[in-house]
């Protein structure tokens, strides 16, 4: 397995509210982007990967990977059901016992790759691609305002890149009493390359853009460091992360 990741502050921003988490041993990956006042997303964000580690160590996920494929799927939909309503417990909870971070919460992708399964759970607008045999596919949907206005065609996908509300989220950790997930599984093939980016990444390069960069270069540190960069030359407006795998 090869991994790169990178996370930048960007140019715009005073400090960086994303995180990411790369557990290759586990096969598991994560990145998270915080919303709140003060430092309170940096706090959201951090909490949430930890918190994922954390569940990880208590609740080992090698079971489900030993699992049949026909109840393999069902196993870890209701596994990160779990970590996800733990960690919206916990972002609320540091919420209401420190004032300072009252409404403090944060997106989350994370992703297991196992054999030849790839599971994803996401809330907010941080996403999750495949880069395979030269086509990019985003393999979640955005829980955001402009994506509902998408999906309903009251605006095209262009003109959501322009918006003035497009970093305007739907659904987050920590925003609401219980975290509202989705879950997604895919076969995985050899030579694919899954990316999980938040929206300072995604909110400045096009899809076709990010492809063209990750099938550019071999070395998946160099992918993200590029990205990065690209992103920053764009006008680095947002905080930047990303996390590129293949299996």
């Amino acid at each position: 397995m090869q991994v790169g990741f990178r996370t930048d502050t960007g140019r715009k921003r005073a400090i960086n509210e994303d995180a990411l988490l790369v557990l290759p041993g586990e096969g598991l990956f994560a990145v998270a982007d915080g919303v709140g006042g003060s430092n309170s997303g940096e706090i959201a964000s951090r909490s949430a990967m930890n918190g994922i580690e954390a569940f990880l160590k208590d609740n080992p996920i090698s079971q489900g990977a030993d699992m049949e494929g026909k109840y393999r799927g069902n196993w870890f939909k209701g596994y990160f059901f779990r970590c996800f309503r733990k960690l919206n417990y916990d972002i609320r909870r540091i919420a209401q016992s420190h004032p300072e971070n009252s409404g403090m919460a944060t997106t989350a992708v994370v992703a297991y790759l196992g054999s030849d399964n790839l599971y994803i759970t996401n809330i907010g607008d941080s996403r999750a691609y495949i880069i395979r045999a030269g086509e990019i596919t985003q393999l979640t949907e955005d829980h955001s305002y402009v994506a509902d206005l998408v999906s309903t065609g009251s605006l095209t996908k262009i003109e959501a890149r322009e918006h003035p509300r497009k970093n305007m989220i739907t659904r987050a950790l920590g925003a609401e009493s219980e975290a509202e997930p989705d879950f997604y599984s895919f076969r995985v093939e050899s030579g694919d390359r899954v990316l999980l980016c938040t929206d300072g990444l995604h909110g400045e390069l096009t899809d076709e853009e990010i492809r063209d960069i990750v099938k550019g270069e071999k070395d998946l540190n160099k992918v993200c460091r590029k990205l990065v960069n690209t992103a920053n030359e764009r006008g680095g407006p947002d905080n930047i992360t990303v996390v590129c795998v293949e299996e």
